[in-house]
């Protein structure tokens, strides 16, 4: 269940807290290699020019190559600015938590040191708030001051209600709120389900991500049995006798959510899992490295 006290926090007074974590990482720890990794190299497109030892053969237009009968590549203009738009699908089941802290507040707690990256770095933040109630949107902004609004004003958002239906995310509404090439961050729940139609659009406009939370009991049972949890979802009491019936319907779901998780986000390197009992600056820290090291466009958001 969630704890109290966390909830109690004023947002904006704990976004002041972790900002200085957040400076420190970008000047220090990430350095100049974390601007590399979150804007890359330019995604606008320039001009054909002819290919030379040493460039990137993912540029290469075959096209061109074809006709001319020698290679040719696309040049990219650097682009001077990054959009980020956080996708928050806020369904009732994030309320869950077995230790002190909800998978909802940690959620929130990683949006809001993303945000607080992008204004570090000088970018574009906006969000979309899925709700079962319907969606609320708030339109990019630049600067640390109106994107720590905003982000107070995500992290201040109330829970869905227990029982409430999950969320429906206006795609089609998403898909014009940012420009072509901009960052695209879901964050949400993501249980086993289809694809949602339209998201191979998202793909193809949007760099794609996606961020997940889950609780130690999502992960791994209690070894002990007669487990009993509080179910948001359904807004009920839960009783699990932990047997091996439990278990096997345990590991199958999880399956089944790891294999649609891989699906919606294909490259690893685009998607990110951290537990409740996990530090998220540190985990986020410890992603963007990884995609540093990768790099190349593998390297940007």
């Amino acid at each position: 269940m969630p704890s109290a006290n966390t909830q109690a926090r004023n947002p904006l007074a704990l976004l002041r807290q972790l900002e200085w974590r957040v400076r420190h990482a970008v000047e220090n720890i990430l350095s100049g290699e974390y601007r590399s990794a979150f804007r890359g190299r330019g995604m606008e497109f320039d001009q054909v020019v002819r290919y030379e030892f040493g460039d990137d053969v993912r540029d290469i237009d075959w096209n061109v190559t074809a006709r001319l009968g020698e290679p040719y590549r696309k040049k990219f203009v650097e682009e001077r600015e990054v959009t980020l738009l956080l996708v928050l699908e806020d369904s009732p089941s994030l309320d869950f938590g077995s230790g002190a802290q909800s998978k909802r507040e940690a959620l929130l707690e990683l949006a809001g040191l993303v945000m607080l990256l992008g204004a570090v770095n000088g970018d574009r933040v906006g969000f979309v708030h899925a709700t079962p109630e319907g969606p609320v949107f708030r339109e990019p902004v630049r600067g640390r001051g109106p994107i720590l609004q905003a982000a107070a004003s995500l992290m201040g958002r109330p829970a869905p209600a227990p029982g409430s239906a999950a969320p429906e995310i206006p795609w089609k509404f998403i898909a014009k709120a940012a420009p072509k090439h901009s960052v695209l961050l879901w964050l949400g729940d993501f249980p086993p389900r289809p694809e949602p139609e339209g998201w191979l659009v998202m793909r193809r406009r949007y760099q794609t991500m996606g961020f997940r939370v889950d609780d130690p009991w999502e992960r791994a049972l209690p070894e002990e049995g007669g487990i009993t949890a509080y179910d948001p979802a359904s807004g009920r009491l839960v009783t699990l006798e932990g047997g091996a019936a439990d278990r096997a319907a345990h590991a199958e779901w999880r399956q089944r959510r790891t294999l649609g998780w891989e699906a919606l986000f294909p490259d690893a390197l685009s998607r990110l899992v951290v537990s409740t009992a996990e530090d998220r600056f540190d985990a986020l820290v410890r992603f963007f490295h990884t995609r540093m090291r990768a790099g190349g466009s593998r390297g940007r958001w």
